[in-house]
């Protein structure tokens, strides 16, 4: 198992151009390769650069390329409009769209006292290694897995494997893995590569994809100081030492130490990226940990339209609502529907402040009812707007109408925090490993 790439610091600013020589001086070293398929994310994580890289990718090996998977995970699949955007020039008969509840192959299964270990007792069911079937059967000899490194507040650091197991998974595969992280909880998983989560997909790796062809392409993206966005690593491979180095560059890039509590924090949902509140509650994911008791939160989202993208998760969230971890667990112990959907119960756990800080969504396509009924209070997207102007405000630190508010541009490129909220959950750079057996 090899590193081929390992390049990047905090303050290293990589252009297309040196992205590009370094993905191709590490294809060159895999040798002959004749059937390739990229497994990229989808819009959702357009500024990972993942677009980009798929596009080198193409240009690199042409004809060899024959698919281009997106992993979807439980996301809505892209129309053409968005595949244009996100990946070129790339012929759109390349694309595969990824069904998480149809297209999966259960390829091992995790055994249950595992589970329970890692769960500290709390859970006892095995967990389904599921993966999209042409992953497992589709005789690629390289699958090229591309995506970003950045904290998330399921896996703790999102992708490497992740990627694969849950990016192109399946429904049981997923809803138990994030049940186990919201059982677990969630403020003691965001920001470590090392967690319960990752130790059963780290699992699933060794034990039922270690014959697959499997080249992990990830970056690390930061903000510059002008607040434009700047690729501070890319780093590939197959084992997991990559992935534990560009998660301790995403620990100095994307983690953000915040001297006090927010009292009042507006986050700026970009309306090509958010159009859910499942995708749209990393507002509350990333800032929870920062957030002042008592607090207030706004969430700024024009272009979000719906709860959940996947139909069924949709209804459980307006089912339920976002009503915190005693409610909830209680709810999927009480009902076969929300037992039956454990990640729409995760997502609800992770998306309550549990009571201690406010939230106020401001969607552009939600009606008030529909956002009252979750658990949120609701304000008008145009008057908040016009009160914080994402166009006027500065990452960080603003004054309006002569109060202090805390703004951030973007949820998904960064995890704030508070030391008194970090005393007994704090956050460690992971140890480096020389290779994953």
């Amino acid at each position: 198992m090899s590193t081929y790439c390992a390049v990047g610091t905090a303050e290293t600013d990589l252009s297309l151009s040196e992205l590009n020589t370094l993905l191709v001086q590490s294809l060159a070293k895999l040798g002959d390769r004749q059937r390739v398929l990229a497994v990229p994310p989808d819009q959702t994580r357009a500024h990972s650069r993942a677009g980009e890289l798929t596009q080198m990718t193409w240009k690199y090996f042409g004809d060899r390329l024959k698919a281009v998977l997106p992993a979807l995970g439980t996301h809505t699949a892209m129309p053409e409009a968005q595949l244009k955007g996100m990946f070129g020039e790339i012929p759109l008969d390349k694309f595969r769209v990824h069904n998480w509840r149809t297209d999966i192959e259960t390829v091992g299964e995790v055994p249950a006292e595992f589970i329970h270990k890692q769960s500290e007792g709390k859970l006892n069911f095995a967990w389904p290694a599921q993966v999209n079937r042409l992953i497992s059967q589709g005789g690629f000899d390289l699958i090229l897995s591309i995506g970003q490194v950045v904290p998330h507040e399921v896996i703790g650091m999102a992708n490497y494997n992740k990627n694969i197991l849950v990016g192109t998974g399946g429904r049981e595969g997923i809803n138990r893995s994030h049940y186990l992280g919201a059982v677990y909880g969630m403020e003691r998983i965001m920001g470590r590569a090392d967690n319960p989560v990752r130790a059963v997909l780290n699992y699933a790796s060794d034990h039922f994809l270690a014959h697959l062809p499997i080249v992990y392409v990830l970056t690390v993206v930061g903000r510059r100081a002008d607040g434009e966005l700047a690729v501070r690593g890319l780093f590939i491979g197959d084992d997991l030492e990559c992935f534990q180095r560009a998660a301790q560059l995403s620990l100095k890039v994307n983690f953000e130490m915040v001297e006090k509590p927010i009292q009042k924090a507006v986050v700026y949902l970009d309306p090509h990226e958010f159009h859910s509140t499942w995708l749209g509650n990393k507002a509350v994911y990333r800032t929870r940990m920062a957030m002042a008791d008592g607090g207030e939160l706004i969430v700024l989202a024009p272009a979000v339209r719906e709860f959940g993208e996947d139909r069924t998760i949709d209804s459980m969230i307006r089912k339920y609502g976002y009503r915190g971890t005693p409610a909830t667990l209680a709810a999927v112990e009480g009902n076969a529907d929300l037992a039956h959907e454990l990640s729409a119960a995760a997502h609800l756990i992770h998306g309550s402040s549990e009571g201690r800080f406010h939230i106020t969504w401001c969607p552009g396509h939600l009606s008030k009812d529909e956002v009252e009924s979750v658990g949120f209070a609701y304000a008008d997207l145009a008057a908040m707007l016009q009160r914080f102007n994402p166009e006027k405000l500065s990452h960080g630190y603003n004054t309006v109408d002569g109060e202090e508010v805390f703004f951030i541009a973007n949820p998904g490129l960064g995890l704030w925090a508070n030391p008194a909220r970090l005393e007994s959950t704090k956050v460690e750079e992971p140890a480096a490993s020389s290779a994953h057996r």
